[in-house]
């Protein structure tokens, strides 16, 4: 997630540079490459069932097409710290969804700890708008929940998914949907683009952006769910708005408060609690 949080705020710099259905397209291209190995089925496990294919769509619809498209779009109309913000409604609406979808009971420290997440960031929203005009549109807001709302249908829909698919085999195929749904519009910006002008540091940007979204991220977080529920899963998702909100100010030069701080502050204080380990029921003495 705070992989995730990175790209997102230095995606800012490439939509500067791509049209956004050529940069997702070329994004999935890359990273097609570099997993084709991942592709095929290890030893041992069982083959994709019609329902296995099915949700292997999905989490690829949502959690690649919708969400790069919708990211996108919406940081380029607004800013890094903004779309972190926005980003931090993604505890709150995956454990919602656990809850809907996956029957997972919410423990109440959990829920403490979605509470401690969502509204530290929304506290950095507040001092935001408070010192300064809004940069960000509404359409740019719109977009950034739609993004938030895909981020959650990710989790869930992938934590069905590791009980029957290797990690890695998820990445790579969900990774192949992804390109095949955004191959017609990223062609058609192809052809009209000038490769030419693109600065040596764009292309190895490109290749970060790429590696790191379609890789290495859903390689680590399928890995992860397989131990872990999605509704404290969930709570980690909180380190993509901190990541953005912070390499938007190091890197792209946004302002950072004092009250920013310690908002980001209250919200990885939400995950510790929320995961830190239970104390394990007293033994009875015997009798």
């Amino acid at each position: 997630m705070a992989l995730v949080g990175s790209y997102v705020s230095l995606s800012k710099l490439l939509v500067l540079v791509f049209p956004i259905f050529l940069l997702a397209w070329l994004r999935f291209g890359i990273a097609a490459v570099a997993m084709a190995r991942w592709v095929r089925r290890s030893e041992g496990e069982s083959r994709l069932s019609p329902h296995d294919r099915r949700l292997l769509f999905l989490e690829s619809f949502f959690g690649n097409f919708l969400f790069s498209i919708c990211m996108l779009f919406g940081v380029s109309m607004s800013s890094a710290l903004a779309a972190g913000v926005i980003m931090a409604g993604i505890p709150a609406a995956v454990a919602l969804m656990s809850r809907a979808f996956l029957q997972e009971r919410i423990a109440r420290r959990v829920m403490l700890g979605i509470a401690c997440a969502v509204g530290g960031i929304a506290l950095v929203s507040l001092t935001k708008r408070a010192g300064a005009a809004s940069e960000s549109s509404l359409l740019g807001n719109l977009l950034l929940l739609g993004a938030v709302t895909c981020e959650a249908s990710y989790v869930v829909i992938g934590k069905k998914l590791t009980g029957k698919v290797g990690p890695k085999r998820i990445s790579a195929l969900i990774n192949l949907w992804g390109l095949a749904l955004v191959t017609p519009l990223g062609l058609w910006q192809a052809l009209r683009f000038d490769f030419g002008a693109v600065a040596a540091h764009s292309w190895w940007l490109l290749g970060f952006y790429s590696i790191a979204a379609s890789m290495v991220t859903v390689w680590l977080w399928m890995t992860g769910l397989r131990h872990v529920p999605a509704s404290k899963a969930g709570i980690f998702t909180v380190l993509l708005p901190v990541s953005a909100a912070l390499v938007g100010v190091v890197l792209l030069g946004e302002r950072f408060t004092s009250a920013q701080a310690a908002a980001f502050g209250l919200a990885l204080a939400g995950v510790v609690l929320a995961t830190w380990p239970a104390r394990a029921a007293a033994t009875p003495p015997p009798r």
